[in-house]
Parts: structure tokens; sequence; C-alpha cells
């Protein structure tokens, strides 16, 4: 496996983290997310890359690191359908990286991850375990938000060897009822049709409707450029992958330390399935954020100080 690396190709901020569009917020809030993204706040040597790298018999994958101390336990951040890493995570990168080494990436089909004509979260998942093998990652802790959840749980059940623990993020053992499944297997393929169709004008619409509410304008420009690698086609079959996916059998099996970040006032995966979710796992300590859905986004929950209580719980339980 090579790497091509190019540094801080991008700037660290995004208003947008998974499912839909970013709700409106007032100017002085997006002003303040660029300025605090334009700023040094993390330790020395904990400083952003951004480089791509290729996967032999995978594909290129866009990947952000802050490496950190060679001691550093690894959190691989893995983000939420629609998103991307910088724009699901842009708001915790630097309190993450003054203790850990960070990596995220664009998942298939997202941004500038590995293209893909067949979007599976299991392909996801081992893409995150071929990320680890570049960069000499021996194991980690997966940190998955929303559609990043299920790949996370993924992570262990096909590599348990290389996942140490697991922090899960709005997310759920299973996002519709059972009857849905068969729902979205007559509904979606037609949106794949459309969206290979006219894929620039599909594309169009979804990040038309992302930037909708966003008020600062050179936030919205990041936003179209973050999502501009996108593949809509892609959108349209991890919309699918993530409504029929259930972890209802098998997430009582899960056997490495685990916290939820549960989003109390979560509209999209509701707030009685992410306590559920946490309730199925054998000794999974749950965090509470008030917050929706965006709340990975929003630097006025929070957020960001529950996550690394969730992360310092899990890294603690393994010392």
């Amino acid at each position: 496996m090579t790497s091509n690396r190019r540094k801080d190709c991008a700037a660290g901020y995004g208003p947008a983290c998974s499912w839909s569009a970013v709700p409106a917020r007032s100017e002085a809030v997006a002003q303040e997310r660029q300025e605090a993204q334009t700023s040094t706040r993390t330790r020395p040597g904990a400083e952003r890359e951004e480089f791509f790298l290729d996967l032999k018999g995978r594909g290129r994958i866009r990947v952000v690191e802050y490496k950190g101390s060679e001691v550093a336990p690894t959190l691989m951040l893995l983000h939420g359908l629609a998103a991307t890493g910088p724009l699901n995570w842009f708001t915790a990168f630097s309190d993450l990286a003054e203790r850990y080494h960070v990596v995220a990436v664009d998942h298939r089909g997202h941004g500038q991850g590995i293209p893909t004509r067949r979007f599976r979260l299991k392909d996801c998942a081992d893409d995150v375990v071929a990320v680890a093998d570049a960069l000499g990652i021996r194991k980690f802790i997966a940190v998955g938000y929303s559609m990043g959840g299920p790949i996370a749980k993924l992570c262990w059940s096909r590599h348990p060897e290389r996942v140490r623990g697991l922090v899960l993020c709005a997310t759920a053992r299973h996002f519709t009822p059972q009857q849905y499944p068969v729902l979205t297997r007559a509904i979606l393929p037609g949106a794949v049709v459309g969206a290979r169709l006219a894929p620039k004008l599909v594309l169009g619409q979804i990040i038309e409707g992302m930037v909708r509410d966003i008020p600062a304008p050179k936030v919205r420009d990041y936003v179209r450029k973050e999502m501009s690698g996108s593949d809509p086609a892609a959108l349209a079959q991890a919309t699918r992958a993530v409504l029929r996916f259930s972890s209802r059998n098998w997430a009582s099996n899960i056997a490495v330390p685990t916290a939820v970040v549960v989003t109390t006032r979560d509209k999209i995966v509701p707030t009685r399935r992410q306590y559920a979710l946490a309730a199925s796992i054998p000794g999974a300590k749950q965090f509470e954020v008030d917050g929706d859905h965006f709340a990975c986004a929003n630097n006025q929950t929070d957020f960001v100080p529950e996550l690394v209580a969730a992360c310092d719980h899990v890294n603690a339980a393994l010392a």
C-alpha cells in the first residue's frame, strides 16, 4: 500500500454531520466556528495532515490525521450519512487531538472516499481496517456517528482483534421498523437509477438542501466543496443500507469497552433507540448530549465534552 500525502488540502471546518440538511444557525455562531478552525488549539505534535491513501485492491481514500504523541491511543472517526470526515467531526478534532491519535476517513461514495458502484456498510468497515494497516495502526477505538455507528460495530464484528473499544454516537441497533426495509427495496432502486442518469443535477439538489439554512457564505462554499466529490447514487445506496441494517441479534455480543453518546432531542434517530442500544451492550456507559441529530456540528451543545468523556471512559477501561 502506498500513500500520496497532501498536507492541509482543505480547511477544517464544516456545518453538516449526517442524514439531511443542517438547521438554521446565526451568522455569529457560524463566524465563531470559522475562526475557531483557523486558530491553533491543539498541542505541539498534534498537527493536522490531510492526504490520500491508495489501498491495494480497494481504491483511493481521503484521510485526515492528527498524530499526537507516539504513545497516544488511536481513534478512528467514522462519519454519518451524506457527510464527510471533516464535516462530521470539525468541532471535535482539536479537543480529541489533545490526548489521542486521531484519524478520520471519507466513506465510500462520500466526499473523496473510494468510488463504488455498490455501497455496502461492511466494505466501509473493511476500508477502515485497511487504512489502519496502511498507517501502521495495530489496534484502535472505533468512534461512529449515526451511519458511522453500524460501521464501527461492523469493524468490531469483522475484525475483533483490531478494535479495542467502541464509542457510538447518535446511532442505534436498527433505524427503521422491521417492515420498512421491504419498502426500501421497492423504492430506493429507482432513486439510484435516477442519480446515475443525472448525477450532477441530483448531487446539486442534495448539496443545496444541505446549505439552504446556513447563513455564512464561506461555510456554504466549504460544504459545497466538501460534498462536490460525492456520488449521489452511492448516497442513495447508503441510505438503503442504513435503513436495512440491524444489529439487534448480535449487539449483546459486543465484548469490548463501549460508550454510547445519546443525543436527547434527536428526531432522526429516536432517543429511545439510542438508549436501547446502550442497554443491549454489556457494560456500556451512557453519555447524554442536550442536542438534536446535528449536535456534532453545533458548538452551542455539549457534544464535544461528552464525546471526549466517552472516549476517555473507553480508554480508561482498557488500561
